[in-house]
């Protein structure tokens, strides 16, 4: 088993807002070192279940990529509709994510 990589007690986040239906999200991400290890997901209803399920999705996330798991597997183990679109929001985020230079 890998180990859990440490991330530094401070770095630089990078925010962004983004929508999966008609809910609105904010994501944040870290990536010290040039990799993404970090991801946190808030829904504008604090304490609704979109926002309870999506902050304990990038909880989860963060853990897979601070194990090891590359961003790719998880982006594309993640529910996608017929058109290939991410169908949660943690899958736009990470999509978003990915698409950033």
């Amino acid at each position: 088993m890998t180990e859990r990589r440490r991330l530094p007690d401070r770095r630089a986040s990078t925010s962004f807002t983004f929508q999966v239906g008609r809910l609105a999200y904010t994501c944040t991400y870290s990536e010290p070192g040039g990799q993404v290890l970090e991801v946190f997901l808030q829904n504008h209803r604090t304490n609704s279940g979109s926002d309870v399920n999506a902050r304990d999705g990038a909880i989860a996330a963060s853990l897979a990529l601070q194990f090891g798991c590359p961003l790719e597997t998880l982006r594309r183990a993640l529910c996608r509709d017929s058109q290939d679109r991410a169908s949660g929001p943690l899958g736009a985020a990470l999509d978003a994510i990915a698409e950033r230079p």
